[in-house]
């Protein structure tokens, strides 16, 4: 929703809705259910345990104070449960609800909700006007002030990250992408994104830096950093687009890496060079290289294209023939794998929701802020990651087992 739409509703008087109240009587009622589940629970563990009387330890006393917590339907009201331990001071047990933290005032849902909205356009001043039109009464407490701490507490969450320890951890593939915004910043900037996929096969964020759009400079800076933090052994695989600043670092980097250029930015910058008119049977012939079951059926796809379009699309032809080797690297790798590494789709389909779009901000954004938000979003997407088909076969990955055409190379008995 556009800033202006929001702010347009806050406008508007808002009338009490019997659906969403009942939403939230229903969400109170089963809070405190599922709170008083949870310390039955616990006093269960400990029912062994008696006093001098012979009588249990542990026994329910009340409740804490009533207190609201922010949520995606407004605030709801909730009282925690506590206990009382008859034992010494030095021998208490304390009760702690993971569902109900003591410090808990948001959901996480609104706190995700906040660096979205201020990616989307909506300046700090604005915040509790277009939260209101979402969460009506509920977004009193998130003033222009609880704004600016929050992005100070996740900026320093950032710089905390971004320096991390990445020794003891073992990436077999990094995916590789230079993401562009038309946000009004200090400069004109470009977000490096790396996303490393571990040997379990699980994938993780593991660079985001801002660089001069994508020169080779830039790249070798965060590539550099990696390493020195730990990333020490080379991948055994890097997926990324054309850009030749990622390309020449890479080799300076992790020389040992092999190439996989991105089919659909290969596909994108083809079909650029071709007429409208024949651009749907160019992409159904360049679907099928990567689509042949083996290497050599690509090669003869590969070959048809070029014998198709040499003649009367020279740029398009050429465009396709000079990344011949590095487009089919993937062949070389378990098939189960070819899927998740032809292209840079794991920062593709992420970027999709994360793309900083705002064009219609007040001020500029600083480089720290759009690093910030983009690095929570991004964190945020990534509890979704799946992980990649097949990651059994990563060991034989690492091991330096050859693969053709998907499947790995019988080994003569001794």
């Amino acid at each position: 929703m556009e800033k202006d739409n929001v702010l347009e509703l806050k406008k508007k008087e808002f009338v009490k809705d019997p659906l969403t109240e009942m939403f939230r009587h229903g969400a109170r009622k089963l809070l405190a259910e599922a709170l008083d589940a949870e310390i039955n629970s616990f006093m269960a563990g400990f029912a062994h345990l008696k006093d001098e009387e012979g009588k249990s330890r542990l026994a329910r006393n009340g409740y804490h104070p009533e207190r609201t917590i922010q949520t995606g339907i407004g605030d709801v009201p909730v009282k925690a449960p506590r206990i009382r331990d008859r034992a010494p001071d030095k021998e208490r047990i304390i009760f702690t609800s993971s569902l109900l933290p003591p410090y808990l005032r948001r959901t996480k849902s609104i706190e995700e909700l906040i660096p979205w909205l201020y990616l989307k356009g909506i300046s700090t001043g604005d915040f509790s006007e277009a939260l209101a039109a979402l969460l009506g009464e509920g977004a009193a407490g998130l003033s222009s002030a609880t704004i600016c701490r929050l992005k100070s507490v996740w900026q320093e969450e950032y710089e905390e990250w971004r320096k991390r320890d990445l020794s003891g951890k073992k990436y077999v593939y990094l995916w590789a992408d230079g993401v562009y915004s038309n946000v009004r910043m200090d400069d004109k900037q470009c977000l490096l994104v790396i996303i490393g996929l571990l040997d379990d096969g699980s994938k993780e964020l593991l660079a985001i830096e801002d660089g001069y759009r994508e020169s080779e400079q830039s790249w070798h800076t965060v590539l550099l950093d990696l390493k020195a933090r730990g990333l020490v052994e080379d991948p055994a695989l890097a997926i990324g687009d054309g850009s030749l600043g990622f390309w020449k670092a890479l080799s300076k980097i992790y020389g040992k890496t092999r190439w996989q250029r991105c089919w659909v930015h290969k596909t994108a910058n083809i079909l650029n060079k071709l007429p409208k008119g024949v651009q749907k049977q160019a992409k159904q012939k360049i679907h099928d290289i990567w689509m042949a079951p083996d290497k050599e059926g690509a090669e003869k796809n590969f070959n048809l294209f070029i014998e198709s379009y040499e003649a009367k699309y020279p740029k398009a032809a050429e465009c396709l023939a000079k990344d011949r080797d590095v487009l089919l690297t993937f062949y070389d790798f378990p098939a189960e794998h070819w899927k998740h590494i032809r292209t840079t789709n794991p920062i593709e389909s992420t970027f999709a929701t994360v793309k900083l779009r705002t064009a219609k901000a007040r001020g500029c954004f600083s480089r720290e802020t759009v690093l910030t938000m983009a690095y929570r979003l991004i964190l945020s997407a990534q509890k979704k990651w799946q992980r990649i088909a097949g990651f059994k076969k990563l060991a034989k990955v690492i091991e330096g087992v050859k693969f053709i055409n998907g499947v790995e190379e019988e080994r003569n008995a001794a």
